[in-house]
């Protein structure tokens, strides 16, 4: 495989992490501005990112945009939509966006009513219920989910695999994204917060756990990069492994960087106004989405 990005997935990614830049929150009381995440979803409404699956585009172009809002904290949906768009092409569906419902729970579902279920190669729809009050993640409304409907439709087993491929290729990304996110958010705490009369990044305590941050997230990118490009590239069986293999390492990486992150701040890491806990709360999040067990990669099940 070519790890490179072409150009126009370069230029998909510049213009992700810019929107993410611009419209993700700053703060965690950005979190609670409706006119910020009013002007975020219409940006990502307009992009129609939400569909890419349906207008062909590769399992890396979904984990690129993925890895941008993950870094960014987008707080409007994205994952749900995407992976339900995913389904929802093998019926001839229009493509007003949808969410994913996994479990119980619809994922990733603030403004939406609808959801949609994998379910024995079965395809079902769902209606959206009441928010969830203890989600630990900030960034994503997660909401009850109503009773499946009539099944809309059925997938061919290879299309099933490859759908669970790109979910884990999917959540992942967002678990890169978030590492990415932390890792910065420490870094520049780290060149400003002085102790002693030096910046605190000038000492080796601090400067060695931050490159040890830093080398977890190449790996991280690494291994992203290869199940990304599996989805579409290698047999079903082969892009879940890869995908299995990426979502447990870069979820043990996220979570030990978004720890350090926190430790680099100091006490002030332990505050409500610090976004470290943000970052931390949304890897969680994404770690329990297709969680993946060591026992599953050894043994290859699928």
């Amino acid at each position: 495989m070519d790890v490179r990005l072409t150009s126009e997935q370069r230029q998909l990614r510049d213009a992700a992490a810019k929107l993410a830049d611009d419209l993700g929150p700053g703060s965690v009381q950005d979190l609670d501005d409706d006119s910020r995440v009013a002007r975020l979803e219409k940006a990502v409404d307009t992009t129609g990112w939400r569909a890419l699956r349906s207008d062909g585009a590769s399992g890396v172009e979904v984990a690129i945009v993925a890895e941008e809002f993950g870094r960014g904290l987008v707080d409007v949906p994205f994952l749900g939509p995407v992976l339900a768009d995913d389904l929802r092409r093998h019926l001839g569906d229009d493509q007003s966006p949808w969410t994913i419902g996994v479990g119980s729970e619809a994922v990733d579902a603030r403004g939406l009513t609808d959801a949609v279920i994998l379910r024995d190669r079965q395809i079902l729809s769902a209606s959206v219920g009441a928010d969830i009050a203890d989600a630990a993640d900030l960034t994503r409304r997660f909401a009850e989910l109503g009773e499946p409907g009539e099944p809309l439709g059925e997938l061919s087993a290879d299309d099933t695999d490859r759908w669970y491929a790109l979910a884990l290729v999917a959540t992942t990304a967002d678990l890169v994204g978030v590492s990415r996110g932390a890792q910065d958010l420490a870094v520049d705490y780290a060149k400003m917060r002085e102790q002693y009369g030096h910046t605190i990044g000038s000492y080796q305590a601090v400067a060695h756990m931050l490159a040890e941050s830093r080398a977890l997230i190449e790996g991280s990118i690494s291994v992203l990069r290869h199940a990304a490009w599996a989805v579409d590239e290698l047999d079903a069986a082969a892009a879940i492994q890869a995908a299995r293999v990426a979502k447990i390492y870069c979820a043990r990486a996220a979570f030990t960087i978004c720890e350090t992150s926190i430790q680099v701040h100091g006490g002030i890491g332990n505050t409500w106004e610090c976004l470290a806990h943000v970052y931390l709360r949304r890897a969680l999040a994404s770690t329990e989405l297709f969680p993946v067990s060591l026992k599953e990669i050894d043994l290859g099940v699928s």
